[in-house]
């Protein structure tokens, strides 16, 4: 926009209002009040918006053994922190000694069928392969629910039984979040769709700290649009070498959107129709006052 406005009025001015719906008796009232001028220009701002969101864990999990069985020992408690790899629960070995034993019989019968193949003194159709390598399976399987280990470092969040107890799938034996990365999600207006993008930067802020500032960027954007609220979902990628921040927290998130070309008007030019939800400015045309909605 090249030229400026005049919003409000100067001194002495005439404000118009409008009178009936009759055009027959439609009349313009006047009245003289002392008012400021105030110019408004097109100038450059910057689009900042703020959102609010809860923390979590970038990566979470419950530690949930795909078999039944007695729980032998668990070796965490809630609070400690875990390698990638470390030992978490034991459950009972009866099934995997079970499958061990016969394992190690398919494989000496593998063993005995492959030399008598060789000599001529068995058919090929006695070969069974497939049955060895699904014990193979079989036995990699039932190492891996019992001795369960940690799928990444984290923090142990949550125990819900202990050595001795039977465990049942129904519900996890220990609850594991990652907190030296976190992440969050936050919903913007689709009008704003255009300008968000990946890998875009934003500032984390979270009560408990106000006086400090976390860096956050754009993993995600959601290529839908939810159609009841009108907003889209980007995923926020938190490091938090520090510890600091932890799931759950409450924080704000500030995104920068770039600066746009626009005119700005004061809060107290921006009146409201009593009564209503009208919102309206007066701007100056001559002499005169002008009501704008």
């Amino acid at each position: 926009m090249n030229k400026s406005i005049l919003i409000i009025a100067v001194a002495a001015l005439t404000l118009v209002g409008c009178g009936t719906a009759d055009n027959s008796q439609k009349k313009e009232e006047s009245k003289i009040e002392n008012v400021q001028v105030i110019r408004l220009e097109p100038r450059q701002i910057s689009r900042e918006v703020e959102y609010s969101t809860t923390l979590e864990g970038y990566e979470q999990m419950n530690v949930s053994p795909s078999v039944q069985g007695n729980i032998e020992h668990i070796y965490v408690e809630p609070g400690t922190r875990v390698a990638k790899g470390q030992l978490l629960v034991r459950l009972d070995q009866t099934q995997l000694n079970s499958a061990k034993v016969q394992h190690n019989r398919l494989a000496v019968d593998l063993a005995r069928t492959e030399a008598l193949l060789k000599t001529g003194n068995v058919a090929q159709s006695v070969y069974d392969q497939a049955q060895f390598d699904a014990s193979q399976e079989n036995l990699k399987f039932l190492q891996k629910n019992t001795f369960v280990t940690a799928p990444f470092a984290g923090i142990i969040t949550a125990k819900n039984y202990e050595d001795g107890e039977m465990y049942s799938p129904t519900k996890p034996i220990l609850q594991l979040a990652q907190i030296a990365r976190l992440k969050a999600h936050i919903n913007i207006p689709e009008s704003y769709f255009p300008r968000v993008k990946q890998n875009m930067q934003l500032n984390v802020v979270s009560d408990i700290y106000p006086d400090k500032n976390f860096k956050g960027r754009i993993v995600i954007v959601y290529p839908t649009i939810d159609p009841t609220t009108h907003t889209f979902t980007v995923k926020i990628d938190i490091p938090n070498p520090s510890l600091l921040l932890r799931p759950g927290m409450f924080a704000h998130t500030t995104l920068s959107l770039g600066k746009v070309d626009a005119i700005v008007v004061p809060y107290q030019a921006v009146l409201k129709q009593q009564g209503s939800n009208e919102r309206y400015v007066f701007v100056k045309r001559g002499d005169t006052a002008h009501r704008i909605s």
